[in-house]
């Protein structure tokens, strides 16, 4: 999955501060959570496909060690983040 320069500014503006925050851990793991959703959809369909499913695994614990970042550093971060039902994050 490629997503384009204007997609992942979209992501950026909407759960960041801005265009350019990249490095928040709100729009990382937007971001990680949009991949995620789309690693999902194509392991649905190609079960025996190992290493995107290595890949998976790998990107769902570092959104969970995002999320633990945020739970220790700013839990109303951490509790916005997770009211987002878009995202799909439930803890």
């Amino acid at each position: 999955m490629h997503l384009s320069t204007e997609e992942k500014q979209q992501i950026f503006e909407t759960y960041g501060s801005g265009k350019t925050d990249t490095g928040s851990p709100e729009s990382q793991i937007a971001l990680f959570s949009i991949r995620i959703k789309h690693l999902t959809e194509h392991l649905k369909s190609n079960h025996k496909d190992f290493a995107t499913a290595r890949a998976l695994k790998a990107l769902v614990g570092q959104r969970r060690r995002l999320l633990d970042y945020l739970t220790r550093k700013d839990i109303n971060r951490y509790r916005a983040i997770i009211a987002k039902k878009e995202l799909g994050i439930r803890k």
